[in-house]
């Protein structure tokens, strides 16, 4: 099984090199899509460097920032591997959780599978009330519209067997991605399971960009593509 592991960049100048490691050390036939979504802070000449350091490293550059949706697009296109991982490059997930989140497809038990910062017994940093509560509420709507039970629609860990990524033409450019992807795999009836992870989530000052409006915009991308294709 070959891994797809695709990873939008925007700014993340001080954790690049680390999330490139970890996800190096992990004991998986893989390739690396990296898509840097217009840098302004170093990270597209690292980005570089690193591409020429591993072989197994496809790198891909915005001329303007477009967001992660539109980064995920970009990189989604590249794809060859059998399994699709989604990782950001802030180091707020980590690739220490690959096999936990293989392991129902890797049983062939689901094709898709989410990533949860809401159970289990993972470690996750304390951070945000009203962000907790704001996923807890996106989440609960997509579930109405999608008739799915998940407890972390918006979590930044998403695993796809290759096939499912085919059907799907990302429409949303920045994080109205994550109730995209959402609703469409579960119009096509993907067999879909959740997996606990641990979470090292930001604050601000390190450098976190979701902010309330993307909150706001997420409830739209809910409704809108309950409705759209």
């Amino acid at each position: 099984m070959k891994l797809s592991i695709v990873i939008p960049i925007y700014n993340e100048r001080a954790t690049l090199e680390e999330i490139f490691r970890l996800v190096q050390a992990t004991p998986y036939d893989k390739e690396i899509i990296a898509v840097d979504d217009a840098s302004t802070d170093g990270s597209r000449e690292i980005l570089a460097r690193l591409a020429q350091q591993y072989e197994n490293v496809k790198a891909f550059y915005h001329q303007r920032n477009q967001g992660k949706g539109a980064a995920l697009r970009t990189g989604f296109a590249q794809v060859t591997g059998d399994v699709v991982i989604i990782q950001d490059a802030d180091l707020e997930y980590r690739p220490a959780d690959y096999p936990s989140l293989l392991e129902p497809i890797e049983q062939d038990v689901a094709d898709v599978v989410y990533g949860s910062r809401m159970v289990g017994g993972r470690p996750h940093r304390v951070l945000f009330f009203w962000h907790y509560m704001g996923n807890r509420a996106v989440t609960t709507l997509s579930n109405v519209f999608t008739n799915l039970n998940l407890s972390d629609m918006e979590v930044g860990y998403k695993v796809f067997r290759a096939e499912v990524l085919k059907g799907v033409l990302i429409k949303s450019d920045r994080f109205g991605v994550e109730p995209e992807l959402t609703a469409k795999i579960a119009k096509k009836g993907w067999r879909i399971y959740e997996v606990p992870i641990q979470y090292h989530g930001r604050d601000y000052a390190a450098g976190k960009k979701i902010t309330w409006r993307d909150g706001i915009a997420a409830i739209y991308h809910i409704i809108r593509f309950k409705f759209a294709d």
